[in-house]
Parts: structure tokens; sequence; C-alpha cells
């Protein structure tokens, strides 16, 4: 969580250093592991100079692409980098994606950038017109930035195109719209802000991990996982631990009757255990019920 500003060279040098410790508190807190993801927040690459988008914008090529393809490289990890993009014919609130070896593995262009009082967008910045998912090797992942949050829209189709980890880049600190998108999709979100609330939203729609003072974020996830909601058999997860010890992790939420539940074990997936166990996973329970519920009524759904 870092504010940047000042000059493009002073942006990258910050976002550098940025970064570095995050690479430091990952190797802290999960040694040999390594980084496989960093979210900078939004604006955090521009010229630092005025307030309209064609003086704010900067090229991808040449010092940003030397500055942070070099750091994506020199820590084989994947960097979602957002900046004001200086694109010829126009200007893009843009969320650049690195890949391990430092090249960029797509762009994510800013659907709902604000409009300001005299309806004009961000100081000229065109609206983006697509929500892609990526393919990383850890998992697919979609991006939205800041003003997004707010449609369901872009939330609904990173979900159909699979996305597993949602990258928010964000100016606001806002917690309730993604913790509910996250619930609603059952995906990962990792908000990276300036202030106040960098977080990480499961798919139950809790805060698994959140700072609020500068500084930065570092959270190992597993994105192989079932979500199970209570039952009178579970018992808040003891029910995996009596059968399978400490090959199964979870957390349980007695306040939301729902734990997310992963597998340690490689030999085992967390699927299989739930299936062995005779559990259904929340959205498989959800449904259940409701045809149970639509025939005790004599309604079927679909017909007039």
């Amino acid at each position: 969580m870092k504010s940047f500003g000042g000059s493009l060279q002073q942006r990258l040098d910050d976002a550098g250093e940025l970064i570095d410790a995050a690479v430091a508190a990952a190797e802290a807190e999960y040694p040999g592991a390594g980084l496989d993801l960093l979210v900078l927040p939004e604006f955090a690459i521009a010229s630092g100079q005025g307030m309209l988008a064609h003086e704010q914008a900067v090229k991808l090529e040449g010092a940003v692409q030397a500055a942070l393809g070099a750091k994506a490289r020199q820590y084989h990890a994947y960097l979602v980098v957002p900046m004001i993009m200086d694109e010829g014919e126009q200007y893009s609130n843009a969320a650049v994606l690195y890949d391990r070896s430092g090249n960029v593995a797509g762009i994510y262009r800013k659907v709902y950038p604000m409009a300001d009082i005299d309806n004009v967008i961000e100081g000229g910045i065109t609206p983006g017109a697509e929500y892609p998912v990526f393919d990383c090797d850890f998992g697919k992942l979609g991006m939205l930035i800041c003003w997004d949050m707010a449609y369901d829209d872009g939330w609904e189709a990173l979900a159909r195109k699979g996305a597993e980890v949602v990258a928010l880049c964000s100016a606001s600190p806002q917690t309730v719209r993604p913790a509910s998108q996250a619930l609603r999709r059952h995906y990962y979100v990792v908000s990276s802000t300036p202030r106040n609330n960098a977080s990480i939203f499961n798919p139950m729609g809790l805060v698994d991990a959140q700072i609020t003072d500068a500084g930065v974020l570092v959270r190992q996830l597993d994105l192989s996982y079932a979500i199970l909601h209570w039952s009178e058999k579970l018992h808040n997860g003891q029910a995996f631990t009596r059968r399978f010890g400490d090959r199964v992790g979870y957390c349980y939420s007695e306040r939301e009757d729902t734990g997310i539940f992963w597998s340690n074990d490689t030999n085992i997936s967390i699927g299989s255990m739930t299936r062995e166990l005779g559990f259904r996973e929340m959205n498989a329970e959800i449904e259940r019920v409701r045809q149970i519920d639509d025939a005790a009524r004599g309604y079927q759904r679909g017909q007039p």
C-alpha cells in the first residue's frame, strides 16, 4: 500500500522499491516459495505532469518496459502495473500484466473510468470495452480498476470466463463492494490501494488478509478449494480433521456458517475429500435445496 507521486522516474523507482519489499516479505513469510503475483494501485505509473490525460500519459515502450519488465524477470514474478497509457490515438487508464520473463502478457483497459461534474472522463481517458482473463501458470487472472467495481457486468464477465483471482487496482479503499463480489462469484479478490485497506477477500466474502498502513501485503493462496455451508455432519470442519488430519486445511466461520477447505496432500484433492465424506460444495447444495423446494411447490423452472 503506497501513494505514488512525482515524475515518471520517481514512480518507477518507487515501484521498484515496493516490488523489492514485497519479495523480501514473501521470503520472510514463506521461505523459498517466491512471489507469484504483485499488484500495484491505480495511477501508479504516470508522467506526473498536469491533470489531463494527455499530460499524464506515458508510452508502455521505453522506460516503463525497461524498468518493470526487468523487475518481473529479476524475481520471476507476474506484475500488475496500472498506468495512464499513451496509445497514440487514445489514452487509457490501463493495467498491464507482465509475465515471469518480463514480457507483456496482456493489458486491461478500465471500462468505467470516472466522469467529473462536467462529464469529462478522467481528463480525456477513453473507456475500455472488454474484460479479458489471462492464463497465468498459477491460475486464471482477471483485472478491474477502481470505479469498475460499482458495476456487476465486469465481475460477472470475469466469473463467466473462469477467473480464479481478480486483481482490483484502486485509488479507493472500499471493502464492501469487492467483498460482496468475491462471495457472489466465488473467486479471490486482491485489492491494491494507496491508502487504508489493501485487502485480499476470499471466496466466502471475508477478509483473508489486510493492511491499513503503508507497506506490502503478502499472502499465500490455494486456488484448489471447496466452499461448504453448515451441516449437522460437518461439525464446523472437524469432520475433515477426524478423517484426514493435517492432510486437510480449512478456515471455518461460525458467524457465516461457511468454510473454505483445501488439501495439504498432493495425492488427494479437496474435491475427492469432500465426496468421500458425502458433502456437497455450496453451489451444489444451494441448487439441491432449490430443486426440493420447487418440487414441493409444484413449480417447474423454465415453464410459463
